[in-house]
C-alpha cells in the first residue's frame, strides 16, 4: 500500500511538471544576400548586401558586405561593341560569389541599374542601349544566381534611392534601443535630404514640410512600417562631365570658333586640345551650331585662372530666365519646395570638396575664398604641389568646385542654410549611393520569413520531470514484482 501511495504521488508530480507552460524558442534567422550593379556614366560598381530573414516591419536591416569596381569605363561606352559591356562584369561577379556560401548562391537576387550615361545613350541610340543591357543580362545569367533584371533607372528613382540610403545609414528610419531591447522609430525631424552629383546628371531629394501634392516630382515609400513622401528632382546634362563639355562648347561658340580659346576655369598656362567632333557624342552638346559641323577640326583651350569669369561662364549654362519670376523656381523652369532640414552631399560633391579640404562644414564665405585662391594658382604651381594627382582631374578642380557653388546656389542654398550641408561618401562601412536604397526598398518584394519557433521546456523543470518519471517507472516495476 505504501509503495502504491508513493507511486501515485510521483505520477501526479510528473504530470504537473509536464503541464507547466513551455517557452517559445526563436531559432537564429537565416542570412540572405543581394547584389546590385551600379552602371554609372563613367564607371560600374558591384555591391553585395546581406540581411537577416526576420525583417523589421517588412524591411530588411541591410548591411554592405563587399564593393567591387568594374575595370574600364561605364557600360554606355560600349555602344559600338556591346558584348564587351557584359564581359566587363565577370571579374566582380566572380569576386562576389566568393563571399556568398555556395548553398545560397542560386537564391541570391541580382539587379543591374543603369543611370544617366545610359539615359543619354538611349536618347541617342535606343537600339545600342537595349543591346548593351541584353549583353549584361546574358553575362549575369551565366552565373549561379537569381537574375532579376537589368534596366535604366529614371533620374527621380536614382535620387530617391540615394535619399533612402542616407537616411538608412544614419539611423533616420529605425534605430536599435539598448534600453528597450528593440528597434524604435526616431522623430521625423531627423530625416535628411540627399544631394547627388554624377557624371551626366545631378539629383536633389528631400522631405518638404507639409504636403507634397503641389509638387510634380514626388515619390512615396513605405519603410519599417512608415510611409514617406519626398520631393525628388533629377537634372540630366547637369552632371560633372557633361557640364565640362557644355562649358567648353559655349566658350568656343562665343570665341567664334577660333583655334585658340581662353578658358577662365582652367589654371593659367594649362592647355587642352579638343576636337569639335567630340561634341556630337552626347545629346547634351549635340545641338545644331554651324561651326560644329566642320569635321574634326581641333581647338586649343588655354587656361587663364580667372575665378570670377569662371563663375559667370558657368551661370550661363543655367536657364534662370525660364523661371519668369515664379516663386520657388530653381532653373530651367523647375519648381522646388522650400529647403528644409539637413542634407548629405555625396559622389562628385564630396570628391571635389575633399580635395580642397572643404568637407568639414566651413562657412560659405570660406568655401568661396578657398576655391578662388585655388583657381588663381598656375599650372606649374599645381603640378609641383600635387605630383601624384591625375593631371586631367587636377586641371578640372577649379571648374568643378565653381560649378558646385553655382548649382547649390540654384537649389536655393545661401549663407545661412549652407551649414546644413554635410559632404561625405561613407557612413560606417557602407558607401553612400543609390544602390543600398534600391536593395533596401526591394526587400519589401522579397517574401519575409517568420522566425522559426519550436516549443521547449525550461531546462530545470524538464530535468525534474524526467527524474520523477524514472522513479515512478522503477517503483511501479518493484510493485509488480512484490
Amino acid at each position: 500500500t505504501a509503495i502504491i501511495g508513493v507511486l501515485v504521488a510521483f505520477s501526479i508530480i510528473a504530470l504537473v511538471l509536464s503541464l507547466v507552460k513551455t517557452d517559445d524558442v526563436t531559432l537564429p534567422p537565416m542570412v540572405k544576400y543581394g547584389l546590385v550593379f551600379d552602371a554609372g556614366s563613367s564607371h560600374t560598381s558591384l555591391f553585395v548586401y546581406e540581411w537577416d530573414s526576420d525583417k523589421e516591419n517588412d524591411t530588411g536591416v541591410v548591411s554592405q558586405t563587399l564593393s567591387c569596381d568594374v575595370q574600364g569605363q561605364g557600360i554606355s561606352s560600349y555602344a559600338k561593341d556591346p558584348p564587351k559591356a557584359g564581359d566587363s562584369l565577370r571579374a566582380c561577379l566572380e569576386k562576389a560569389l566568393k563571399v556568398i556560401p555556395a548553398g545560397k548562391q542560386r537564391d541570391v537576387p541580382v539587379y543591374l541599374g543603369a543611370t544617366a550615361g545610359m539615359r543619354l545613350l538611349r536618347e541617342q541610340n535606343s537600339s545600342a542601349a537595349a543591346q548593351i543591357l541584353a549583353e549584361a543580362a546574358k553575362t549575369i545569367q551565366e552565373y549561379p544566381v537569381a537574375f532579376k533584371g537589368a534596366r535604366i533607372l529614371t533620374g527621380e528613382e536614382e535620387g530617391a534611392y540615394g535619399w533612402i540610403t542616407i537616411n538608412y545609414l544614419l539611423d533616420s528610419f529605425t534605430k536599435y534601443s539598448p534600453k528597450a531591447h528593440t528597434w524604435v522609430h526616431p522623430e521625423a525631424a531627423s530625416i535628411l535630404g540627399a544631394l547627388d552629383l554624377g557624371g551626366a546628371s545631378t539629383q536633389i531629394s528631400f522631405m518638404p514640410e507639409g504636403s507634397v501634392r503641389n509638387w510634380s516630382e514626388t515619390s512615396t515609400f513605405r519603410l519599417y512600417g512608415y510611409n514617406y513622401n519626398i520631393y525628388t528632382q533629377s537634372y540630366l546634362c547637369y552632371g560633372q562631365n557633361e557640364i565640362l563639355k557644355r562649358l567648353a562648347k559655349e566658350l568656343i561658340v562665343e570665341a567664334a570658333f577660333s583655334s585658340r580659346v581662353e578658358h577662365p576655369c582652367y589654371p593659367k598656362d594649362f592647355k587642352e586640345t579638343i576636337s569639335l567632333s567630340s561634341f556630337s557624342t552626347s545629346p547634351c552638346t549635340n545641338q545644331s551650331d554651324p561651326g560644329l559641323a566642320f569635321g574634326d577640326r581641333d581647338v586649343t583651350l588655354e587656361g587663364s585662372g580667372n575665378a570670377s569669369a569662371c563663375l559667370a561662364a558657368l551661370r550661363k549654362l543655367f536657364n534662370f530666365s525660364a523661371c519668369r519670376q515664379i516663386q520657388d523656381c530653381t532653373f530651367d523652369g523647375v519648381t522646388q519646395p522650400p529647403l528644409t532640414g539637413q542634407f548629405v552631399a555625396f559622389s562628385a560633391f564630396y570628391y571635389n570638396f575633399k580635395f580642397l579640404n572643404l568637407t568639414k562644414g566651413q562657412p560659405l564665405a570660406t568655401a568661396r575664398e578657398t576655391i578662388k585662391d585655388f583657381c588663381t594658382r598656375s599650372w606649374e604651381d599645381l603640378s609641383s604641389s600635387y605630383p601624384d594627382e591625375n593631371p586631367q582631374r587636377l586641371s578640372k578642380y577649379c571648374t568643378n568646385a565653381n560649378y558646385i557653388l553655382t548649382l547649390l546656389s540654384a537649389y536655393k542654398f545661401n549663407e545661412s542654410s549652407w551649414n546644413n550641408i554635410f559632404f561625405q561618401m561613407k557612413a560606417g562601412s557602407a558607401d553612400i549611393g543609390w544602390t543600398l536604397g534600391y536593395m533596401l526598398n526591394l526587400t519589401n518584394m522579397i517574401p519575409g520569413e517568420a522566425p522559426a519557433r519550436r516549443k521547449a521546456q525550461v531546462p530545470s523543470l524538464w530535468a525534474a520531470a524526467i527524474a520523477f518519471i524514472i522513479l515512478t517507472l522503477t517503483l511501479g516495476f518493484a510493485a509488480l514484482l512484490l
